[in-house]
């Protein structure tokens, strides 16, 4: 572990810089893992209109990916449990590094870099003792230099908010095991928790849901540039209610929760997959895959301004005019304000569309 003089030298002065770096690869806006038709998982680079910059190799399913502040490089991550990333140079097409997770841990599919791109931050599972920890790695030779406490059990997505200096958490409250692979050990008490960290660790705020939701798993996270943070979550409990499965928290106040009339919510089968925040921050967004679609949500008032009928969406960013989005039918697709199919690349696009750049 580096000393905490070392580790948080230059980070207090940092910000969310520009990206730099990816002109050499196209100036990709995004980052999503794939199933291409001769059997191979690839990470690729696109375009808001679905182009395909590159596309790389993985070594087995990948979930979603973290993006170099400033270098053309990214770090794709194995689905849970798996135990391996892939520290990729985008503009060679080199294996710069293959990260392992140590022993008695695995990732959970998500990592975020500090604002300097010297430290990569990871979510992993300490599974004999059923905790979350937060990994931390020295970029300058991808080596592992310690943990922390994640600030709850099944740590998901991770964001770095806008200050340069904190980590919000999906602490999605959910214990597992890899000799049961994915399935969930403690559902009848789970208790997921949105966490707020410093760079070191420290535990600056945790917000908790409802006694009522305590099945309802937050799992995926979006972050607006004023520090709002939206929230998706996935119901683990009765299937024939349909609890609100977006939230939105700033930090000190207690979250709200959105959620659509009970005809659309109710197909939705309690399963939100990704969430973003348009490029205006005006509104925000999930994709619900097992329900087929994509429901909109003004952010002042969190009414519901459209819900889409679109097959096996899941992945969602900010895109030029409102949002763009990828299924696992290959679509690419923007919402501007209605569905418009921009492109269909011929493979199956995995659960997140990363954005390399941040607009909202």
């Amino acid at each position: 572990m580096p000393s905490r003089r070392n580790f948080l030298a230059g980070l207090a002065a940092t910000t969310l810089a520009p990206v730099r770096g990816w002109a050499a690869v196209g100036a990709p806006d995004y980052l999503a893992a794939a199933l291409f038709p001769d059997g191979s998982y690839r990470l690729a680079g696109l375009n808001a209109g679905g182009d395909i910059l590159f596309s790389l190799p993985l070594p087995a399913r990948g979930h979603a990916a973290a993006a170099h502040p400033h270098k053309p490089q990214a770090v794709a991550f194995a689905r849970r449990p798996g135990t391996f990333a892939v520290v990729i140079d985008c503009a060679t097409g080199a294996e710069v590094k293959r990260l392992t997770a140590p022993e008695g841990r695995h990732f959970y599919g998500h990592g975020a870099f500090s604002p300097d791109g010297a430290w990569l931050f990871t979510t992993e599972n300490n599974y004999e003792a059923g905790d979350g920890v937060i990994g931390i790695w020295d970029t300058a030779s991808y080596t592992r230099v310690g943990e922390f406490h994640s600030g709850g059990i099944g740590p998901h997505d991770m964001r770095l908010m806008p200050d340069g200096q904190t980590l919000v958490v999906a602490n999605g409250g959910i214990e597992t095991h890899p000799e049961t692979g994915r399935t969930k050990l403690n559902l009848p008490t789970m208790q997921p928790r949105l966490t707020y960290l410093n760079l070191s660790g420290t535990v600056l705020e945790q917000v908790e849901l409802p006694r009522t939701l305590h099945k309802n798993s937050i799992r995926h996270l979006a972050v607006r540039s004023d520090g709002l943070v939206g929230f998706a979550m996935q119901w683990q409990g009765d299937k024939t209610q349909h609890p609100p499965l977006l939230g939105l928290h700033t930090r000190g106040k207690a979250p709200r929760l959105l959620s659509a009339p009970d005809a659309d919510q109710s197909r939705l089968q309690g399963y939100a997959g990704s969430i973003a925040f348009a490029g205006d921050g005006e509104t925000i967004a999930i994709t619900c895959p097992r329900g087929n679609a994509l429901h909109r949500f003004t952010v002042a008032d969190g009414q519901l301004t459209g819900a889409f009928a679109l097959e096996d969406v899941c992945g969602l960013g900010a895109g030029p005019s409102g949002y763009v989005f990828t299924t696992g039918t290959g679509l690419v697709g923007e919402l501007v304000p209605e569905p418009r199919i921009s492109a269909r690349p011929d493979c199956q696009w995995d659960n997140h569309l990363v954005p390399i750049r941040t607009s909202a």
